[in-house]
Order: C-alpha cells, then sequence, then structure tokens
C-alpha cells in the first residue's frame, strides 16, 4: 500500500468521519493540511495555536487511534501551526513547529518552540484599589473585583459584567482589577481596551484579511477587560467576533471582564447569544455613591489640599453634587483655583456659584443642548425648529427622539423637558417617548440610527471613570 502523507492523512480522516458528526468534521477537521510523511512521523499544519490546542483537548485519543492504525504503535503526530509571532497584526505569518508524541503529552497547551507574545495592558497605573473608596454602592463589583484578581479566571466571577450610570467608577474598577492581576501574576498577560478601539482593530483586520491573525493575538490575553460594551449596539460583525472570541477565552479558563452603562438585560441591538454570555458570570451594578461614600472620596482626592476648604464647604458640596464623581471631584479643583489664582475665599457661596455653573450648566443644561444640536445636524434641521410647534414629519420625528435621550441622559422631570421644547406638557412627552420606541420595534432602519446618534451623545456627555 502506498503511504504517501495524503494518502495516509485521507485513511485518517475516513476513521474520524466515522466518530464524529458532519458539523464538527467541517469546523476541526478539513482546514487541516498535510504535509509530509517520513518513517512514522506524520507532519499537519493547522491554522493557529487555539485550533492546535482544541484538536488536543477534545480528540486526543481519536488522532492517536487514526495514527496507530495507519502508522503502527511507534507512529507520532507533529503540528506546523501558523501563528504571528510579531506584537501587530499583519499578512505575513512564521510557521512555528513542535513535535508532538502521543505518548508523552501531560500539557497539550505547552508547545515548546512558541515563545511568549509580549502585550501591551493598556492599563492606567493610577487606578488601584487603594485609591478606590469603597462603599454601598460599589461593595459587590469591588469585592468581586479583589476576588477575581487573587485568582483570575478561577472564579464563579467569570465573566464579571460592571454596569452603572456616567462617572461613578466603572473604568476605575476596570483598571484596579487588571493593574491588581499584574502584581500578584506577573505572568498573566491582562489587556484594557475600549469597544471602540476593539472595532477598529476589526475593521483593520477585516480590511487586510487578518482576521485569524487578530484572533490568535487574542488568544495570548489571558484577562481581557472590555470598557463600554454598550457601544457593540448595531455592529453586528464586531459581535459576531466577540462571540467567537469570548468563547474561546472562556473554555480556555481566561478572565472576562465588561463595563457598560447598563446591565445586559437592557442593552439594545446585541445579539442576543452575547448577552446570554455576558449573565454567564456575575452582574455587578455600581450606584451613585452615599453622602458618606462622597465625603471619603473627596477627602482622599485632596491630600495635602484638604485643609484649604472648609469643612462645612466640603459637606455642602458632597450633599449637592450626588450623581457623578467626576463632577465632585471638578468642583474641588475648581475651588482649589479659584482660592489659588483668583485669591477668593473659599466658602459657601463660592461653592454654589460653582456648582450652578459647573455642574447644573455642564450636567444638565449643556448635556440637554447637545442632545438637541446631535439630533438637529443628524436630521439636517435646525435647534430652533425644533423647540418650535411645526408639524413637519422630519421636525417631529427629530423633536421626539430629543425628548426621548433627554429622559435617558439627563434627570429632568417630565414637565421641565416638556418646558425645554417651546413649553410643551408633560402628556406631549409621554407620548413622543412612546413614539420613539415604537418606531424602534417596528423600524429596523431607524432603530440603528438611533443607536448610532446614541453613541454620539454619550461621547459626547462623556463616559468612564
Amino acid at each position: 500500500m502506498t503511504n504517501t502523507h495524503v494518502e495516509v492523512w485521507d485513511r485518517c480522516l475516513t476513521i474520524i468521519k466515522d466518530n464524529i458528526n458532519e458539523r464538527k468534521y467541517k469546523t476541526w477537521f478539513d482546514p487541516i493540511i498535510p504535509v509530509k510523511l517520513e518513517s512514522e512521523i506524520l507532519t499537519i499544519q493547522v491554522p493557529n495555536k487555539y485550533f492546535y490546542e482544541w484538536l488536543e483537548e477534545h480528540y486526543l485519543s481519536l488522532l492517536r487511534k487514526c495514527i496507530v492504525t495507519e502508522l503502527g504503535t511507534k507512529a507520532r503526530l507533529e503540528y506546523i501551526i501558523l501563528l504571528d509571532n510579531k506584537n501587530q497584526f499583519s499578512n505575513s505569518t512564521e510557521q512555528q513547529q513542535t513535535t508532538i508524541d502521543s505518548d508523552q503529552i501531560k500539557n497539550p497547551f505547552i508547545i515548546p518552540g512558541i515563545r511568549k507574545v509580549k502585550i501591551d495592558s493598556g492599563l492606567n497605573p493610577k487606578y488601584t484599589f487603594a485609591k478606590l473608596i469603597e462603599g454601598d454602592c460599589n461593595r459587590l463589583a469591588r469585592s468581586a473585583g479583589k476576588a477575581i484578581s487573587d485568582n483570575p479566571g478561577k472564579t464563579a466571577f467569570n465573566p464579571l459584567f460592571v454596569y452603572g450610570g456616567v462617572g461613578i467608577g466603572k473604568t476605575h474598577l476596570a483598571h484596579s482589577i487588571g493593574n491588581q492581576i499584574k502584581t500578584q501574576h506577573p505572568k498573566n498577560n491582562v489587556m484594557y481596551i475600549t469597544t471602540d478601539r476593539f472595532t477598529n482593530q476589526i475593521i483593520n483586520a477585516i480590511k487586510k484579511g487578518t482576521i485569524d491573525d487578530l484572533l490568535s493575538y487574542y488568544q495570548h490575553i489571558d484577562t481581557l477587560i472590555l470598557d463600554d460594551v454598550q457601544f457593540l449596539a448595531g455592529r453586528a460583525k464586531t459581535q459576531e467576533i466577540l462571540f467567537n472570541l469570548f468563547n474561546r477565552l472562556h473554555q480556555s479558563g481566561k478572565q472576562i471582564i465588561l463595563t457598560s452603562d447598563r446591565a445586559p438585560k437592557d442593552l439594545a441591538n446585541m445579539e442576543d447569544r452575547l448577552i446570554s454570555r455576558f449573565k454567564w458570570g456575575l452582574s455587578a451594578d455600581i450606584q451613585p455613591p452615599t453622602f458618606e461614600t462622597r465625603m471619603a472620596i473627596v477627602q482622599d482626592k485632596l491630600e495635602e489640599d484638604l485643609d484649604k476648604i472648609p469643612f462645612n464647604v466640603l459637606e455642602y458640596v458632597c450633599h449637592n453634587v450626588v450623581n457623578n464623581i467626576r463632577e465632585l471631584e471638578g468642583v474641588m479643583i475648581s475651588l482649589i483655583a479659584q482660592s489659588t489664582l483668583n485669591l477668593k475665599k473659599i466658602d459657601i457661596d463660592l461653592a454654589k456659584d460653582i456648582i450652578r455653573r459647573y455642574v447644573v450648566s455642564a450636567d444638565k443644561e449643556v448635556a440637554l443642548e447637545k442632545i438637541k444640536k446631535l439630533v438637529a445636524e443628524h436630521y439636517k434641521v435646525s435647534v430652533e425648529k425644533i423647540q418650535s410647534s411645526t408639524r413637519k414629519r422630519e421636525v417631529v420625528i427629530a423633536r421626539q427622539l430629543s425628548m426621548y435621550f433627554a429622559k435617558h441622559f439627563t434627570n429632568k422631570s417630565l414637565k421641565s423637558i416638556g418646558d425645554d421644547f417651546g413649553g410643551k406638557d408633560h402628556s406631549t412627552v409621554i407620548y413622543s417617548l412612546k413614539a420613539v420606541q415604537d418606531m424602534m420595534d417596528t423600524d429596523e432602519v431607524f432603530k440603528n440610527q438611533v443607536t448610532e446618534i446614541e453613541r454620539k451623545v454619550q461621547m459626547s456627555i462623556g463616559s468612564g471613570y
């Protein structure tokens, strides 16, 4: 019987076909290419390291049976694994070869000759657990993060899905976990990446035809931190690739950490199968901090400047800036700047003035004006028309959508929102909110438009902390 490498492998495939279903066969054995046969050693080529790992984990006994049947008891199988060894993505690959002796496999995930790829973590070293004040608002998420830091990938909190409003500590917590893992487990490859940057990587990989290289690169990551996953909404290809990457990392015992401005169940324009993965581990929300926690945060942040601000002013600010830690810090910095640069006395009156200008205008009025402006630009109408009583269809839709975002992104009451749109009563606002939701439920194009405008609004107002 002729024993070329192709013929031997073809006969092995005949045995394999009899032992697994067609879908698994096409997924895991069709892509394999027989390369050469020397004595009792058959060499095959597989697409990447993950592919090799899967074969060794799930089909090792079947492969051993085939090779021994065809080449005898001394038969061995060698792999050629295509892998991009550079810390970047390109069309060029280097072939790495490793010999796998079926009688000696102890840990199929260690491949001699493939060096560890160095990962740029993207972590901000300033964000640590020591600087993340614990309170009722974040105790669950913070405790889960500490547990993950001790044993990444080995707790029930995989993935950890942290969600909450703007500026209350999600990003700080995510970086803290990553930095703590790097300290306690130096060999653990940690990567922090925003959803926007992840999407851009995928777009570039698609253009260059290097998606497999991108996925192979991510296989080297032990802890993946993906920030602001709500921005995945409407990005079908990115969701598909993240789904596959999520499965690969999770099955390999890698740690996954996700942040979002809303709970998994509230994510719009997201594949159900991806949302189900987000729910596998622990979903932990972070609430706006209590007064006591706000006081502790401010005192910790001010450090040497703490003695410059009277205690009654600290209390006043913490009582009146309640929803956003970043704003709270901004007010304190403004107070110190006014005192240092303009020689103003730091008192309650100065605090009131700064809060009125910095918080009320920045958080509510400016946010609402940005919403109106972004929606007006999308529909090519003026802000003045949105606030008018005209019934032209494009203006009506723009007005209703602006009210919808105002309800979602500001703390304004329905009456206050109506007042900001030409004195509409609260029933008109309620009708507008329902009209937008109904259109999103029935019109996929409109739903995608809303998602895109919402993303611009979020980026304009700001996210993370």
